[in-house]
Formats: structure tokens, C-alpha cells, sequence
């Protein structure tokens, strides 16, 4: 009985190995939590104006696009080939974003485009976070900040439209 013990405690050892030092444990922390931390940033902000896709949202994409590049990387995959799991992340990215566009019908009126936009470009940051590319992610969350934030019209940022009006800016 006490090999079998022992034998199982080896297994389980072998299966949580995949840190196995400081260095590895930092790289993935430093990763997802860039790639937390500007994804809730975008999702604060779309958050804010009354988005459909807001703080949740956006961290979970970030985080989830970080790690879908970060656990081929720790397998071993190289760079070069990464380029299928990018298709994938970006396919499953639009379909997400699809659910936040909405048409109305009794009007040419789509709502959601901006939503679904940073969205897309969350799961960008997070692929940026998780390949260890930390200071492209920060850059391009800062341009989404201004994108999202700075370049709102005067009035949509005074909070002079009404209802419909802040519904067509998500």
C-alpha cells in the first residue's frame, strides 16, 4: 500500500510540474495579470457607458486570449506555428462580438458595433499579454482607452443624449 502511495504522490507531482520554478511562476503571473488588469480596463470603461459587454466580460476574453497563447508557448509549440491557435482565438472572438451587435427593425439602425470592437480587441491584447509582448499590450490598450473614451462627442460625454441616443454609442 505504501508503494501505491508513493506512486501516486509521484503522478501527482509530474502533473502540476508544468512551473517548476520562480522564473516560470513570474512569467505566468506577469502575463495574466497584464492581460487582467488592461482587459478590465477596456471592460471598466465600456462598463461605464452602459455596454453590453462590460468588466467581466472583457477580463475573462483577455485573460482567456492570454492563455490560449501562453499554454502552447509553455508546451513547447514554437512561434511560428502559433499562427492556427490565433485563427481559432480570432473565430471564436467574432462570434462572441456577433452577440453584441444588434439590428434594430424598424430602422437601418445597428447598435453594438463599438461593443463588439473592443471586445475584439481585448482578445488582441490578451494574445499580446500572453506571447510576453507586455509593453505592446499596454500601448494598445492605451490607444483603445483614447479610442473608447477620448474621442466620444462632447455631448455623448456631458450626458446630453438621452437613452436611445447612449444605447447607439455601445
Amino acid at each position: 500500500m505504501q508503494a501505491w502511495w508513493s506512486q501516486s504522490w509521484l503522478t501527482i507531482q509530474r502533473e502540476f510540474s508544468d512551473l517548476n520554478n520562480a522564473e516560470d511562476v513570474t512569467i505566468v503571473v506577469v502575463r495574466l495579470l497584464v492581460a487582467t488588469v488592461l482587459g478590465g480596463l477596456l471592460g471598466y470603461e465600456r462598463e461605464s457607458v452602459g455596454a453590453s459587454a462590460g468588466l467581466r466580460t472583457h477580463m475573462l476574453v483577455s485573460v482567456g486570449s492570454a492563455l490560449f497563447v501562453l499554454i502552447p508557448l509553455q508546451g513547447g509549440m514554437k512561434i511560428e506555428d502559433l499562427s492556427r491557435v490565433l485563427q481559432g482565438v480570432t473565430a471564436g472572438i467574432g462570434f462572441l462580438g456577433a452577440g453584441a451587435i444588434l439590428k434594430q427593425k424598424e430602422s437601418n439602425d445597428i447598435k453594438g458595433l463599438t461593443t463588439a470592437a473592443s471586445v475584439w480587441m481585448t482578445a488582441a491584447i490578451g494574445v499580446a499579454a500572453g506571447m510576453g509582448l507586455e509593453a505592446t499590450a499596454i500601448l494598445s490598450a492605451l490607444f483603445g482607452l483614447v479610442i473608447l473614451s477620448i474621442l466620444r462627442t462632447p455631448a455623448k460625454k456631458a450626458g446630453e443624449y438621452g437613452q436611445a441616443d447612449r444605447e447607439s454609442d455601445r
